[in-house]
């Protein structure tokens, strides 16, 4: 018997010391996901219904009108503040990879005030936008720190462009001194980025949503000049229903640090993948070194609510973040991308698969197009 419970004892210790893989308590906090980059198509310069086609800053699938939204950040200089109806066909052939099919312009639908007027040239700078549930865009516009045109928050008719409602932001977004602010969003890195969690659209809808937003870059009170800190924006998380908008809560985003010789690095894109506090991220620099993109998952359970926090400029180091895991690297990949600035989970491929698509800015320089980036998506 002895020899027996030997031999088990032995058994035991060679099953328990086989090699299992060690999963890390952070890799826990994260979604497996991976993407494939199938196709890139590049949108001409061209007018459309006596606009300039350009600035495409923001990237909304309509899933049951088959359309996508595609915002432009034109202040007023080559047409109203608007966004453009597309549509897309994505086809595959075979054994090839899913690729862009056929790209048309359907629409053009300027933006209005609340009175149904045309926003003031320089007035507004479209940035970020979203489809909600009940059948409404969310846009976001960075304002014009130096024209005192604050930044905002504003839900939209879809149809008429008409503007709806606007979102309460709370007071330390807002420049205080457009010559010399010690508090606010700085110019032109103001609020880029806004997603919301179950956005696919339907009559009657009725249920409160959830809206997530994000600052490009650090507000004035939270910047830091040391180059070996990285920058941190700030993510705001509403909860919008049928007669109150609330903001639940706000953490630290850390961007990357800011590449060398860098011109301009932040946050362009939220996305959001699951209602367990899961993204996709966009990180965007471009400068000496051309432009560089990376692709993350976002992981907000946990991270510290900082809206009663007055300053990230300091030490952080008590105040969790949003935690980031890279997905891709697009300097790893054969495409050389722009700068790109709009994603949306899109229609599914012809295998079944979920699509992701990308959108650039080209800033409305007519020696460059508009690329329209394809990508599987699996998770």
């Amino acid at each position: 018997m002895a020899a027996i419970a030997g031999s088990g004892a032995l058994l035991l210790l060679l099953v328990t010391s086989c090699a299992i893989p060690q999963i890390k308590a952070e890799d826990r906090l994260f979604l497996p996901i991976a993407v494939e980059l199938l196709d890139v198509y590049n949108l001409p310069p061209q007018s459309f219904e006596g606009t300039t086609v350009g600035g495409l800053s923001a990237l909304v699938y309509d899933r049951p009108r088959d359309r996508l939204y595609a915002l432009s950040d034109d202040r007023g200089r080559f047409g109203p503040a608007r966004f453009y109806t597309l549509a897309v066909t994505l086809a595959q052939r075979g054994m090839e990879q899913p690729r862009f099919d056929t790209v048309s312009l359907e629409a053009v639908t300027p933006l209005l005030d609340a009175a149904g007027n045309p926003y003031p040239r320089g007035s507004i700078d479209p940035e970020g936008m979203a489809l909600s549930p009940r059948d409404t865009l969310l846009i976001s516009s960075e304002g014009d720190v130096r024209q005192n045109a604050p930044p905002f928050i504003g839900e939209f008719d879809r149809q008429t462009g008409r503007a709806i409602a606007t979102l309460p932001l709370p007071e330390r977004y807002l420049p205080d001194d457009p010559d010399q602010a010690t508090r606010g969003v700085q110019n032109n890195l103001s609020l880029e980025a806004l997603t919301i969690a179950g956005s696919s659209s339907g009559a009657g809808m009725i249920e409160p949503f959830r809206l997530f937003a994000a600052t490009e870059s650090a507000l004035v009170q939270d910047y830091n000049d040391d180059p070996s800190q990285p920058l941190n924006s700030r993510f705001l998380h509403y909860l919008i229903g049928d007669d109150q908008t609330t903001l639940i809560a706000e953490h630290r985003y850390p961007l990357d640090l800011e590449p060398s010789g860098a011109v301009v690095n932040g946050l362009t894109a939220l996305l959001a993948i699951d209602q367990g506090g899961h993204f996709l991220a966009l990180e965007r620099a471009f400068g000496l070194r051309g432009t560089q993109v990376k692709l993350y998952q976002l992981a907000t359970g946990g991270a510290t609510d900082t809206s009663a926090i007055p300053t990230l400029a300091g030490d952080v180091s008590g105040i969790s973040p949003i935690r980031k895991q890279l997905v891709l690297d697009f300097a790893d990949t054969p495409l050389a991308v722009d700068n790109l600035e709009g994603m949306t989970l899109g229609p599914r491929l012809p295998d079944g698969s979920q699509s992701l698509l990308l959108v650039s800015d080209n800033n409305f320089e007519a020696d460059r197009a508009t690329q329209l980036i394809l990508l599987r998506l699996q998770m």
